[in-house]
Order: C-alpha cells, then sequence, then structure tokens
C-alpha cells in the first residue's frame, strides 16, 4: 500500500508521514465522454484572492476561491464526485494558512477549538517550513498537498471521524483528476495512472472505515448530507473497495428507507446493476 502522505516533506512534515488516520485508541472510544468539449477558457478568470483568518495562529492570509455561480455543474460520478465544466474547483477547497500550516477543507476551516490549536502549534506549527508558491491557478499536485496537509492537520486536531473521513474522500477526488487530465504524452503515462489510481483506491477504504465508523456514533446531516446520501455513498465506497456483499448491505437500506427521495433510490439502483455486473468503477 502507498504511503498516504507521500509528499508532506515539502511543508517540512515528513516526520507526520506514518500517521494513522484512525487509531485504534479512537476507534473504541452521466459518461465523462460526453462532457462537452473544452471552449475557450481561462481558469484564471473564475479565480479570486478570499481573505481567512487563521483560527490557530491569528493571522490574515488570502487563499484562491471559485468564484460563486462561475462554473457549470455537468454531473456527478457514482460517489457523488461533482463533475464541472472545462475546470475542477475541487482543487481549491483545502485551505492553508502559510503562518503556521493550519489546514483543512473550507467547510471545516474556521472550527477550531483552543486545545486543537494547541496541538496544531506543537505538532505541525513547529515544523512548517511554508508553502511552494503556487501559480497563477492551483495545479493537481499544488491540490493534492494541501488536501494530505488537511488530512494530517484533521488528525492532529483529533477531528470528528467524519471529517476525516471526508477529507480522505475529497483527496480521492483530486487524485482522479488529476489522471483524468494527465496528458497523454506525459513520461511513463501508464505507470504514473496506475499509481494514481492505486493511491485513490487506499483514500477511498481510508473514507469508507471512516464513514463506517462516524455512521453509528454522530449525528446527521454528516458533512453537509443527511442519512440517506451517507448511506448512498457507503455502499459506492464498498462497492469501489470490492465489499460487494457489504455495498449490496448498504444499497438495500437506500431502497428500503421512507426518508431517502427517489433521486437518491433511482443512484442507488444504478449501483446496485454495477455490483450485479461485477464493475470496479
Amino acid at each position: 500500500m502507498a504511503n498516504l502522505f507521500s509528499g508532506l516533506e515539502a511543508f517540512g512534515l515528513n516526520n507526520l508521514s506514518e500517521m494513522d488516520i484512525y487509531d485504534e485508541k479512537e476507534k473504541d472510544n452521466t459518461n465523462k465522454t460526453d462532457v462537452v468539449e473544452k471552449a475557450a477558457f481561462s481558469e484564471e478568470d473564475i479565480i479570486f484572492d478570499k481573505t481567512f483568518t487563521c483560527p490557530v495562529c491569528d493571522n490574515e492570509f488570502k487563499s484562491k476561491m471559485v468564484k460563486s455561480g462561475k462554473v457549470k455543474l455537468l454531473t456527478l460520478d457514482t460517489d457523488l464526485r461533482p463533475l464541472y465544466q472545462h475546470t475542477d474547483p475541487l482543487k481549491y477547497d483545502a485551505i492553508v494558512c502559510p503562518h503556521c500550516g493550519f489546514a483543512a477543507l473550507n467547510r471545516f476551516f474556521q472550527y477550531v477549538s483552543t486545545a486543537q490549536a494547541g496541538l496544531i502549534k506543537k505538532n505541525i506549527s513547529a515544523n512548517f517550513k511554508g508553502l511552494k508558491e503556487a501559480g497563477n491557478v492551483f495545479s493537481y499536485d499544488d491540490a493534492i498537498g494541501r488536501h494530505k496537509l488537511a488530512l494530517v492537520n484533521a488528525i492532529v486536531k483529533k477531528s470528528k471521524t467524519s471529517e476525516r473521513a471526508y477529507t480522505c474522500l475529497k483527496t480521492a477526488w483530486i487524485l482522479r483528476g488529476k489522471a483524468e487530465n494527465l496528458p497523454k504524452n506525459t513520461p511513463d503515462y501508464d505507470k504514473q495512472i496506475e499509481a494514481l489510481k492505486a493511491e485513490e483506491l487506499d483514500f477511498i477504504d481510508k473514507a469508507y472505515v471512516g464513514f463506517d465508523e462516524a455512521f453509528s456514533k454522530e449525528a446527521f446531516p454528516m458533512c453537509g448530507m443527511d442519512e440517506s446520501t451517507i448511506t448512498l455513498l457507503m455502499a459506492e465506497l464498498a462497492r469501489r473497495t470490492g465489499k460487494a456483499d457489504v455495498a449490496s448491505r448498504w444499497i438495500s437500506k437506500v431502497l428500503i428507507s421512507r426518508d431517502a427521495n427517489e433521486r437518491i433510490k433511482s443512484k442507488a439502483r444504478d449501483i446496485k446493476d454495477m455490483i450485479r455486473d461485477n464493475k470496479t468503477n
């Protein structure tokens, strides 16, 4: 299995590269080929610098964000990853303070307790080397590094299991995006694609483990998703990681649920067909 935190050495945090996302102690406690072809488009036109105040070190900084309403949603992958026309705004979801190294997905960034801030200062800020200068837009490598840093922060500050699981899921989506957009003339293209798919699957598996743990311990909505949506997601994550029988059980919960709407049940039937046909992605 690949090291999920490869690349953290760029931030000076190679000492945290062997972390366990869910340690035992805590456990006890639409076809893409149909997408509209890219027209003349500049990603810079939909990006702006938003000012944040770091909840750990209180410094102000700017981070690149996507302008609201400037990207068109085309479809969703079966694990709910959104696909947009021309660009991938998911690259900009991990916010990183360049002063202290605190990082989190946008929805979690401002929610840090005093105790959590202390853990981050001790375990991350003390070793943080700063951010590599990014260009006018984020590359997939920029995004992958920032998402992994967000995951390390989530572990260090002992965040909810669901936050860690969701960060794993979003990282898997970024890795998938990189694979889909990797130029065919890239040296060792096939080898790189294989490595990206393997790493994506590792993060998908970790996301499943976390959501499975959180499902019985945390309240809904979870990471902005209601119980029916999380149940559908669990089914698809289980299917993608080869747990067909487990996936079928989650699908059954969706299909018999009185709270699940028809849109969710339709997606559940699609996943059920994929399980029957033994599809792996």
